[in-house]
């Protein structure tokens, strides 16, 4: 028998082979230049991370607070009204759209117990649970044909908030810290206040900063009391002690941290001590209610025990917004089922229950932000994970099912076309039929009015230029002004 050729090396294993693989170090260095190995920001330039950066074009709006109704409030009973539903109301479904959840039946159709009226010179319907965010129609701008990818609330608020229904994606939040930086050097770029009741499930997932630097993550601000836990000087410390221990930690964090160059936890967790000495005086006095007047503290619903909550949240917000901070989000319902907008039991109650703990602050949140001038820079966005369906869940059951194939939100502020909604359900509410806008779309048109080309906001992971819309992304250009 012939004895077999020996096979041929490949280029890239020869040389890797050749004179000990030194030639493998000209490849490793034109891939270098190509931004190939590009590494997470060095923990020694992480206050230079969220240095203020130029938009890529001009921006529409300097902040955003995003009203996240946790649990997925039902479009049907509070922007898009159904007369189609009211005729059939009690009629079994007969459709073959697999709309149901969690092995929950689809009932019977089921019509919005709230009433829907024209609101300002637009004639924009909203229902009667809103009757201080009605004020407001002729700046609001609801899409109503807004889909996503999943009907489960862990994977919706994730995908919501990352762009994606696996975990560990940067959140929208993160995105605008990286590519525009802060406005402020005293208070996070980035602020998160929860409900209350508990969190999001998926915790800090909603507001991590993923595969980025660290630095960019949500920082979880509390609504009463002291904003952050530990913040306080020990007692007996004066400031000139506490300075000269945070600067000799700094100087021994910054030691180590030449031995671990590519560590972003170490890089951000060096600059939370330095931003941790100065928000001690900021961050305190931003979250300091007393200091408006009781005029202003009724307008935002202080003095109620049902609003008392988030109106502290918008409150602050407003103060935040004044001092710089960037992206706020603010979280209605915590914890599960009925602490939430999951209206499965009893939408018409648990409807009741939430709009009245957040109409009246997000009403004087919109009037504070033109009364102090903000309003033509800050966008404002409200809506949960997905919507509802326009059937109960059976006979005397007047709750809803999850809904991911058509639901409401609404966008108003700087650079939108308020009074007006923009695409449509179809007649019974169940589907986006017309100008059907995917999540990625919401986040491409958020990324826009804050100046920045979403195909362009790019970040470099697992030899890919990763985006927060992935491989889609449209603007929603009837919203914009």
């Amino acid at each position: 028998m012939s004895a077999q050729p020996p096979s041929q090396p490949s280029r890239r294993s020869l040389l890797r082979t050749v004179g000990a693989g030194f030639p493998m170090l000209a490849l490793t260095d034109l891939l270098s230049r190509d931004g190939f190995f590009a590494q997470p920001a060095r923990a020694a330039g992480a206050e230079g991370l969220l240095a203020a950066k130029q938009p890529h074009f001009a921006a529409k709006a300097k902040h955003v607070v995003f009203l996240f109704m946790n649990g997925a409030p039902s479009q049907v009973d509070t922007f898009d009204p159904k007369p189609e539903l009211v005729r059939q109301h009690g009629r079994p479904y007969q459709g073959d759209l697999a709309i149901g959840s969690n092995n929950r039946p689809i009932g019977h159709l089921m019509q919005s117990p709230f009433e829907f009226r024209r609101h300002g010179q637009s004639g924009l319907e909203i229902s009667s649970l809103f009757p201080h965010i009605a004020r407001h129609a002729d700046d609001l701008c609801v899409i109503r044909s807004l889909y996503t990818d999943t009907a489960a609330h862990a994977s919706g608020c994730i995908q919501m908030n990352t762009g994606s229904v696996a975990i560990g994606k940067p959140s929208l939040g993160s995105w605008l810290s990286y590519g525009l930086g802060t406005l402020s050097q005293d208070l996070p770029s980035y602020v998160v206040m929860t409900d209350p009741r508990g969190g999001p499930i998926g915790s800090a997932s909603n507001w991590s900063a993923g595969f980025m630097p660290a630095a960019y993550q949500g920082t979880l601000f509390r609504s009463g009391g002291t904003p952050l836990l530990n913040l306080e000087t020990p007692p007996g410390v004066n400031d000139h002690t506490q300075r000269g221990s945070l600067d000799m930690l700094k100087r021994l964090n910054e030691m180590h941290q030449q031995g671990h160059e590519g560590d972003s936890e170490l890089a951000a967790r060096i600059h939370s001590y330095e931003l941790a000495y100065r928000m001690q005086t900021t961050a305190a006095e931003a979250v300091d209610l007393d200091a408006e007047s009781r005029q202003t503290r009724e307008m935002y619903g202080l003095h109620n025990d049902r609003t008392a909550d988030f109106g502290r949240k918008c409150l602050i917000t407003k103060r935040l917004l004044e001092r710089g901070v960037r992206f706020v989000q603010l979280y209605s319902g915590g914890g599960h089922i009925e602490d939430t907008w999951d209206g499965h039991n009893d939408c018409i109650s648990n409807h009741t229950l939430h709009a009245g703990e957040t109409d009246q602050p997000i009403g004087a949140l919109i009037t504070d932000l033109k009364r102090s001038g903000l309003w033509d820079e800050t966008l404002l966005v409200w809506g949960g994970e997905f919507g509802r369906t326009p059937t109960s869940e059976g006979l005397g059951k007047p709750g809803r099912d999850h809904n991911w194939l058509g639901f409401s939100m609404w966008l108003a502020g700087a650079g939108v076309q308020g009074g007006q909604a923009v695409g449509a359900t179809d007649e019974l509410g169940f589907e986006a039929v017309e100008d059907r806008w995917h999540v990625s779309d919401l986040h491409a048109t958020i990324l826009h009015l804050m100046g920045l080309e979403h195909k362009k906001l790019t970040y470099f992971y697992q030899g890919l230029d990763q985006r927060l819309t992935g491989v889609r992304g449209e603007l929603i250009r009837k919203a914009l002004a």
